[in-house]
């Protein structure tokens, strides 16, 4: 497309782009930021459940909260519980129903814990003596979880053994000075894998965590100092295929069926910018805070942005047409 004359902004050059680039595309703008957003049915974006787990301000608690059961919205405060090991950070946090609610969460790989909601009772300590700060975690089923620390070392722990960790991975590359990690599992396939604050994406099996399956550098514009948004997830529908977002105000969407052994530098299938394309040209560019995959629908996703905007969009891949 030819360059935008004066009279037209970077936002009207790219609403017209989109007709090109999108099957479908909504664009709103929240009351406040979030870095949370959940699908639960074909248009509905919320929680579902009747209980939420929070961590955060104004302490290090994790926090038990009831949705009323009527149109009100209202949602109330109920129960709180204690670290085992209170510290100043707030806690990671992986929820699970069955065989009965329980929350994973811990600050540190030392202080992770398995405990059950209603009645507080701690189900699982690691007994592991790392101080690392954890940057993700998961449950995999009710007893099975993995979990990543900033400096993404990786673990896959089960509940049920006596000896509960069943493996862990070191980034397979000398590692700089400042750099942060977080991960993402495919659902349903044996793939996890690990970003890195540099852009770098560690693939790894984690049927034999010792075996690296790809290391990637990611094509952007820059290593980010703050990696509290840094965000992987795997698409759920699409083979192969994972988006990343929280380096900038836009999300990457990549496809990693070609990515063997060392795969130096790759180029995005797709990139979601319409963040960063602000109507306001005074305005500062935001960061995208979060991103989720439709779970059903192969190239729809949500994003959001710390400026309040959400976005849903159908993206359309320009390498197929």
């Amino acid at each position: 497309m030819a360059a935008a004359s004066e009279d037209e902004s970077d936002w009207d050059v790219w609403m017209l782009e989109s007709l090109r680039l999108y099957n479908d595309l909504h664009v709103y703008e929240l009351q406040q930021p979030t870095r949370v957003i959940e699908w639960i049915q074909d248009r509905s974006m919320s929680l579902q459940k009747s209980l939420l787990v929070s961590s955060g301000p104004p302490d290090t608690l994790l926090q038990v909260w009831c949705l009323a059961t009527d149109e009100s919205d209202a949602i109330t405060l109920v129960d709180s519980i204690q670290y085992q090991t209170p510290g100043s950070q707030w806690s990671k946090i992986s929820a699970i129903c069955s065989p009965t609610p329980r929350v994973l969460h811990g600050s540190k790989v030392s202080d992770l814990s398995i405990q059950e909601i209603a009645s507080h009772k701690v189900l699982f300590t690691t007994g592991l003596a790392d101080c690392e700060p954890i940057s993700e975690l998961e449950f995999l089923d009710h007893s099975i979880f993995s979990f990543c620390s900033l400096n993404g070392r990786l673990w896959l722990v089960d509940s049920r053994q006596p000896s509960s960790l069943i493996g862990h991975s070191d980034v397979p590359v000398s590692d700089e000075g400042g750099c942060h990690w977080t991960m993402g599992w495919a659902p349903g396939h044996w793939k996890v894998a690990r970003l890195c604050s540099d852009g770098r994406v560690v693939l790894t099996d984690y049927r034999d965590l010792s075996r690296t399956l790809s290391l990637t550098k990611l094509a952007i514009p820059t290593t980010i100092p703050n990696s509290d948004c840094l965000s992987l997830t795997w698409a759920p529908c699409l083979q192969d295929h994972l988006a990343v977002s929280g380096f900038n105000g836009t999300v990457h969407i990549y496809d990693t069926s070609s990515w063997l052994g060392e795969a130096g530098g790759v180029e995005p299938t797709f990139i979601h910018r319409g963040h960063s394309v602000v109507p306001e040209p005074d305005r500062e560019k935001p960061i995208v805070t979060r991103h989720a995959w439709h779970p059903w629908k192969q190239q729809v996703l949500l994003s959001a942005a710390d400026d309040g905007s959400f976005h849903v969009w159908n993206w359309t891949n320009q390498k197929t047409l």
